[in-house]
């Protein structure tokens, strides 16, 4: 892509987001995502003071060009302290994590529906935060009231954090990342939460098993998960084996309560996660009751979009798959609190 035709449409991505009122809530979103505005492998995030600049692409050095008419570009967007690059392919880790290409300091926090995140932006190849899931964070803050809450490969936390900003009664948030769950705790400290928040280190599949054991249920169980991962207690596969590891955790969920479930695999369309539910639903205690859109500065604005995912998503629009079943136990007993 020629330098005059990245800058124009990086200024027309910048644009829609600028004029997009459902922004106005947030410190931290999307400005441009490459793969599905114009320049695959390119996607640049704003979180408070920084702008993040990802570079996806297999041979990283294909991007130079671009990634320096980019860090140019939004410079001199109001606000703007600092500018970190992260290289997703690079051999070394720590330009995986990302590098300062302007300013000194990165923010440690970012406030998305008045609820305050902690960050690490270069705590691994990711930004510590996952910006597509901003309308399942809402939805946490209006349904979790007086509910259980179990979050799953929570990682840093935050769909947790935002059923406790919802009024949860209990959290427990699960994960193997001992640094990611740090941020899940300065969250809760940076919110003055009252609330009981339990943090557990722990493989998912053994801390299943445990909760099992002992019984616990909880009213809304979060099953977010990696595309693939395989640790001496199981294995995670989205592509060939969803359904098990829905089954997995769904004893978990109490009588009438919801199991939320994310599939971010790329190439796992969206008519095959409807078809597993379909399946799942056979045995009368499992439905979907819902599916979540991801936000249009993650997808692309109608004006902006000139690609597509390998894979149709539809019925949901965006690789990142999000769906709330509702579970039936045949003893009907409630969580535990």
């Amino acid at each position: 892509m020629t330098p005059a035709n990245i800058l124009d449409r990086l200024e027309l991505c910048l644009k829609m987001r600028q004029d997009d009122s459902a922004l106005s809530g947030t410190t931290a979103f999307r400005l441009f995502n490459g793969f599905y505005e114009g320049c695959p492998g390119l996607v640049v995030d704003r979180f408070a003071g920084a702008i993040v600049i990802s570079n996806h692409a297999r041979i990283p050095e294909s991007l130079n060009l671009e990634i320096e008419q980019a860090a140019e570009f939004f410079k001199d967007i109001p606000g703007i302290d600092s500018i970190l690059l992260k290289v997703r392919h690079a051999d070394e880790p720590e330009a995986r994590k990302g590098r300062i290409l302007q300013g000194q300091l990165l923010p440690q926090e970012i406030i998305e529906h008045g609820v305050h995140y902690a960050l690490d932006l270069r705590l691994q190849q990711d930004a510590s935060f996952y910006l597509d899931t901003r309308n399942l964070r809402n939805w946490l803050i209006q349904n979790s009231e007086g509910k259980s809450v179990l979050n799953t490969f929570a990682y840093t936390g935050s769909l947790g954090i935002a059923a406790l900003a919802g009024r949860a009664t209990t959290l427990m948030q699960t994960d193997l990342n001992g640094e990611a769950l740090a941020l899940a705790e300065k969250s809760y400290g940076l919110n003055g939460f009252t609330q009981n928040m339990t943090v557990l280190k722990r493989d998912f599949f053994s801390a299943v098993n445990s909760l099992k054991k002992s019984e616990r249920l909880f009213d809304i169980v979060i099953l977010d998960s990696p595309f693939f991962s395989s640790t001496r207690y199981g294995k995670v596969d989205l592509q060939k084996e969803h359904s098990q590891l829905i089954n997995k955790v769904r004893p978990l969920v109490a009588h009438e309560g919801r199991l939320i479930v994310i599939n971010n695999a790329l190439y796992v369309s969206g008519s095959q996660v409807v078809e597993e539910f379909t399946e799942l639903s056979e045995s009368g205690y499992i439905s979907l009751e819902s599916i979540m859109e991801i936000p249009a500065n993650i997808t692309g604005y109608p004006k902006t979009i000139t690609g597509r995912p390998p894979a149709d998503p539809a019925p949901f629009n965006h690789p990142t798959k999000i769906s709330i079943l509702k579970v039936l136990r045949k003893d009907h007993r409630a969580a535990n609190v």
